[in-house]
């Protein structure tokens, strides 16, 4: 078939059919494959089945930019028994998503093994290439949490408890965020729940759930107003980079909301741009500006979220550069595949901060699959043009769990196109549920075998930076 296929999924999962060549062979049927994989992808996500998700059956490609919608917001007014009611906007504001996170996964099925029943090769090759996808979804969308840090609580580096959530919750009253069940989500490092399940107040954890698999799973139960979650891939992120060390340099320490220090004990010359922690305060500074060499003073910012006392240790984070010389030189704006880079003395880490820029207009971004010393790949977009030797920054270890109401963040999906009959491959796609999953397959001579490839299109943005907080720990 060459249409895009749309379908409502029963309680029971479609029929694993034995091979069968007398019909079709409807173990390579890219309809039920496609059908399957919809499936897995959403049993095996987490974080994106907690946002807001914008679906059309309307087929794009890549690059198209769609208009998703962010919800509008009322307030009350008064009137007299005579006064008109006052009408307001019941339009949502619309924001634009590039559809540039085109994500896939390609296996081959060699000839000796077709023989095998669609529900084998579905354990063996398909589900854990859907599983992939799955994966890199949930990277993108929680590496978002890192747009958050001007809502925080928590420090890095030190266990989240009651007090943290508590924290989080009053946080997110007074920004208003909306409550109530189902409405605020908090998705949790592996660390951050073994040191909340150490709290009596979370050890009564709630296995029932609703959706897939993974979010069954995954669930912790609700608690002080959040639905609490566990994934894998919430930015956790190890304290095994080579770093620079400092002390703070002040008999009477710093208060919170000071912004430069005089610093000593240290030979290096820090840079603009570079993220660092001062023990007390743990949460990620960017350094703004530097004196002397070696460095003597830095300005920083957001700023002490609290004081810190005389020798506290400043610990300094590495930078690297954009690799980009040929030309033209650099990275257009609106790049979305890997990054060359240079500069890096150890790997950044998968989950990590990474900010281009050295002002307080830098951009945020969080790094997905595995990072190198020379090659990165980001969770969107570049926000700019990337020049060659434009300086790249990593942010602090610890982890970095997110707390959002499901619009503060928008997944945007839309069905691929087809290829018309002729082109030497089978393809089918399918929606449901806000998600869209394509299937391609094609037999490859040299190989000798059937190339199957599973794709699917998406965007993402950053609705409302308020609904959500980053928890540091």
């Amino acid at each position: 078939m060459n249409t895009p296929i749309k379908y409502i999924l029963a309680d029971a999962r479609p029929v694993a059919f034995e091979n069968d060549f007398d019909t079709a062979n409807r173990a390579f049927v890219p309809e039920v494959w496609a059908q399957e994989s919809l499936m897995v992808l959403e049993e095996n996500m987490v974080a994106g089945n907690l946002v807001h998700r914008d679906f059309e059956d309307e087929i794009k490609e890549f690059g198209d930019v769609v208009n998703t919608r962010k919800p509008g917001k009322f307030e009350a007014k008064r009137k007299g028994d005579y006064d008109d009611v006052i009408v307001q906007d019941a339009s949502a504001e619309k924001v634009q998503v590039k559809l540039n996170q085109h994500l896939h996964t390609s296996f081959t099925i060699k000839d000796g093994e077709m023989t095998k029943s669609f529900k084998d090769l579905a354990t063996e090759y398909l589900t854990p290439a859907v599983q992939s996808i799955a994966s890199a979804v949930d990277q993108i969308v929680l590496n978002q949490v890192h747009q958050f840090s001007a809502n925080s609580v928590g420090k890095l580096g030190t266990a989240a408890g009651k007090s943290t959530i508590i924290a989080a919750n009053t946080l997110m009253n007074q920004n208003l965020v909306p409550g109530g069940s189902g409405m605020r989500n908090f998705i949790l490092t592996p660390q951050a729940e073994g040191d909340l399940l150490d709290v009596s107040d979370f050890t009564k954890v709630n296995e029932s759930g609703d959706g897939g698999e993974a979010l069954q799973n995954a669930m912790l139960g609700r608690k002080f107003g959040y639905d609490f979650y566990m994934a894998q891939n919430t930015p956790s992120i190890a304290a095994t980079q080579t770093t620079q060390g400092a002390l703070v340099n002040l008999v009477a320490g710093y208060a919170a909301g000071t912004t430069t220090m005089a610093i000593n004990g240290t030979s290096d010359a820090f840079l603009p741009g570079q993220w660092f922690t001062v023990a007390g305060d743990m949460i990620p500074q960017m350094i703004t500006a530097a004196t002397g060499t070696p460095t003597t003073s830095i300005t920083f910012y957001p700023g002490l979220k609290t004081g810190v006392a005389n020798d506290a240790v400043i610990t300094v984070y590495p930078y690297g550069a954009v690799d980009q010389a040929v030309v033209p030189t650099g990275y257009a704006d609106e790049w979305v595949k890997s990054i060359a880079v240079d500069g890096f003395s150890d790997a950044p880490l998968k989950g990590q901060m990474l900010t281009h820029g050295i002002t307080s207009a830098y951009e945020t971004y969080g790094l997905i699959n595995t990072p190198t010393t020379t090659s990165l790949d980001l969770d969107r977009e570049t926000q700019s043009a990337w020049a060659n030797n434009d300086q790249l920054a990593l942010g602090p270890a610890g982890d970095y769990s997110f707390a959002f109401h499901r619009n503060a963040v928008a997944l945007v999906t839309r069905p691929l196109v087809i290829v018309p009959d002729g082109f030497g491959a089978r393809q089918a796609s399918v929606s449901y549920n806000g998600l869209s999953m394509r299937v391609s397959m094609s037999y490859e001579g040299r190989g000798q075998g059937l190339l199957v490839t599973v794709d699917t299109l998406c965007g993402v943005k950053v609705l409302d930076p308020a609904l959500g907080l980053v928890m540091y720990s």
